[in-house]
């Protein structure tokens, strides 16, 4: 399994960007096939979005389709600071676990 962060600055109410998300993105990523999870979170003035996907092509096509959606819709408020790809190591919410034959 594989995730996608992003880490934004943003201008506004961070609970308000949260919900426009939710609307907005939300349903994009869930129609994608390997849709597995999709968080926001808001920490010290920046927004953190973490999406979970079954393989890295998958996670990969979910970063052109944000990008493309914040570009649309929250360009003004978001700022994309980072964004990375990797391997989802452990997860008690996603039953992924290091240890051979369980799940978490």
């Amino acid at each position: 399994m594989h995730g996608r962060m992003a880490r934004y600055t943003f201008s506004g109410d961070a609970q308000e960007l949260a919900q426009r998300a939710e609307e907005g993105i939300l349903p994009i990523f869930e129609a994608q096939p390997g849709f597995r999870a999709y968080s926001v979170i808001a920490s010290e003035g920046e927004i953190m979005s973490f999406s979970a996907w079954d393989t890295a092509e998958q996670a990969e096509a979910a970063n052109a389709a944000a990008a493309g959606w914040v570009g649309e819709n929250m360009a003004a408020y978001l700022d994309l600071k980072e964004s990375r790809i990797g391997e989802i190591l452990f997860s008690t919410t996603l039953g992924v676990t290091t240890k051979a034959g369980a799940t978490a």
